[in-house]
């Protein structure tokens, strides 16, 4: 007995031995550094076995490489040595003092904690000028550059910034790795699509290669100082030592380094207020104003389209169209708002327009009155006014309604006179009587005969229908909104047999009317807002319930194609809630 108790308690005293002599440090290549400058930080165990490693809290510094692992191990007279370290590298945010709590570790069931560590960061140092030294040469031949396009826009005039990263062939690079996207303030912006290719060009007089990494759109929205931050970048860079191995091969040296363009200033003008039309909304570029009607001549409850559309290049996005203004005698419904916009160089370009749908109630002809649209042309610095033609829509069969000047209009005609009109008319008659052709009895004879007593009620019978049909406004409505319905589901219905292109199409259709009904967009549709949007309109719970199971088919169908539903009984479905909404939205 007394033996087992001395070779647990010799056992015991071993290990604790063996974790006293564990060692888990903290180096850092300098202590005193100023804010431009980096260091190295290491985390050392000197014992095999360890796991777990945490690391410590870094938030007053940026992580610009790590952590990487390294592990030594030597034999020396029969005696081994190992340690095992995590590296970071790191780069100061502010100046001050700081202190890197310990980092952990787990070693054989328990928790070692490396040694606090000082940072003192001063203020920004001037770089080495020693063209042997690797950071110069990696900062005097890599550059990243941020150019505008125009300093002095106006307000709403489409800009670019465009963000190159110069370099020569001394050294090589890679492990890029990008800051924070730079923020534009005021400015609406958009990305423009670049291709990623290496070019020649000359940078302060010298012959370089570049990247275009980053090319923004920019649409200032207020005038008076803007400015535009900096990019920032991290990369591993390949700096030529000067001298070359065994075989003659240049040896390099690979370092971290950090790049960062510089802030640029943009000085935004006012638009001028002489000459400025009061119909003005803040289109600012080059456009053309069309507005047509797909068909003039129709009858009561049938629909035509009207389009406004602006077509050019400038802000395309960023101000309104002209609203259609029609007789009280036609029913406009809300338009469908559609966009055909191009990201280039020179700005957006394309068109916007606004698809109303007219259902005229009353036969006549109505006058639609032009639209005006003014633009500001910064080539010019004028504003231009352009108009619209004045349109007329006939409406040949319907109910009379009284008619207004503004609503309507007939064209009178004088009564003409023609000397031929009246001639001679004889007062004795030359008759002389003709054969039978047994008419008389025959079939023809007793058709004839019967055919007004046929015809006169089956006219009154189609007569009173067709009245009917004029006079049900409810079901002209809800006519309308049918076509309307599968209209917006019309590119759908093509995608019947593949389903998932289907269930894209139909989603893509709901979003569409539902901002074109309720003005919301994509973005902002949530099934609490768009339920409550359409209770306010008045429409029924049971529409509404329906759309929203409809919208929930589609989001299904995106992530379990093998459980969504039927595509046909889908589209009925919607075809359906888009015409029942469509006929009860106020």
């Amino acid at each position: 007995m007394k033996k087992v108790i001395f070779i647990s308690l010799f056992l015991g005293l071993f290990h604790l031995g063996q974790a006293q002599d564990v060692h888990f440090t903290t180096k850092v290549s300098k202590s005193v550094l100023g804010l431009n400058q980096r260091f190295k930080i290491e985390f050392i165990i000197d014992k095999n076995g360890a796991d777990n490693f945490q690391a410590p809290d870094f938030t007053r510094f940026k992580v610009i490489a790590g952590p990487s692992s390294s592990v030594s191990q030597s034999w020396i007279n029969g005696k081994s040595t190992y340690s095992q370290s995590y590296i970071y590298m790191l780069q100061p945010k502010a100046k001050g003092q700081f202190t890197i709590p310990p980092a952990k570790i787990e070693y054989k069931g328990k928790t070692l904690q490396s040694n606090p560590v000082k940072i003192t960061v001063t203020d920004k140092v001037a770089l080495p000028k020693n063209p042997d030294d690797p950071e110069y040469i990696a900062h005097d031949n890599i550059f990243l550059v941020a150019s505008v396009s125009k300093t002095r826009p106006y307000v709403g005039e489409s800009i670019y910034v465009e963000y190159r990263l110069y370099f020569s062939d001394k050294i090589g690079f890679g492990n890029v790795e990008f800051g924070e996207n730079p923020k534009y303030q005021g400015f609406w912006n958009q990305e423009i699509n670049v291709k990623q290719q290496e070019k020649e060009g000359t940078l302060n007089g010298k012959s370089m290669r570049y990247y275009t990494l980053k090319k923004m759109l920019l649409i200032p929205q207020k005038s008076g100082k803007l400015y535009i931050d900096p990019m920032e970048m991290d990369m591993t860079v390949s700096v030529p030592t000067g001298r070359r191995d065994f075989f003659g091969t240049p040896l390099t040296r690979r370092l971290n380094a950090h790049y960062q363009s510089t802030r640029k200033v943009v000085n935004v003008k006012p638009l001028p207020q002489k000459g400025k039309p009061e119909n003005f909304t803040g289109a600012v570029g080059d456009f053309n104003l069309d507005v047509r009607v797909s068909k003039p001549v129709l009858k009561a409850g049938e629909s035509t389209q009207v389009w406004v559309e602006v077509s050019g290049k400038g802000n395309l996005k960023l101000f309104d169209l002209p609203q259609l203004v029609v007789p009280s005698n036609l029913e406009v419904y809300t338009p469908e708002h559609n966009q055909k916009v191009q990201t280039t160089y020179s700005g957006l370009k394309g068109s916007i327009s606004d698809n109303y749908s007219i259902v005229p109630e009353y036969k006549g002809k109505y006058k639609i009155p032009p639209l005006q649209f003014s633009y500001f042309n910064p080539k010019d610095q004028q504003y231009h006014r352009l108009q619209s033609p004045e349109l007329i829509i006939e409406v040949t069969e319907g109910k009379t309604a009284v008619s207004t000047d503004n609503d309507s209009f007939t064209e009178k005609q004088r009564v003409k006179s023609l000397g031929g009109d009246f001639r001679f008319i004889r007062t004795k008659a030359a008759l002389k009587p003709k054969k039978s052709n047994a008419f008389y009895g025959s079939k023809w004879y007793y058709f004839l005969l019967l055919l007004p007593f046929i015809s006169i009620p089956a006219g009154v019978w189609i007569g009173r229908k067709k009245k009917a049909y004029l006079a049900d406004v409810t079901g002209a409505k809800q006519r309308t909104a049918d076509r309307l319905a599968r209209k917006y589901l019309s590119k759908a219905k093509k995608q019947l047999k593949n389903k998932e292109a289907f269930y894209v199409a139909l989603e893509k259709a709901l979003h569409n009317f539902l901002k074109a009904k309720l003005h919301i967009e994509t973005s902002d549709m949530s099934q609490e807002k768009i339920s409550s949007l359409l209770e306010s309109q008045g429409v029924s719970s049971t529409f509404i319930t329906s759309l929203l199971e409809v919208l929930d088919d589609c989001n299904l169908a995106r992530y379990a194609s093998s459980a969504s539903k039927e595509p046909k009984t889908v589209y009925e479905k919607a075809v359906r809630v888009i015409s029942g909404i469509n006929a009860e939205i106020k």
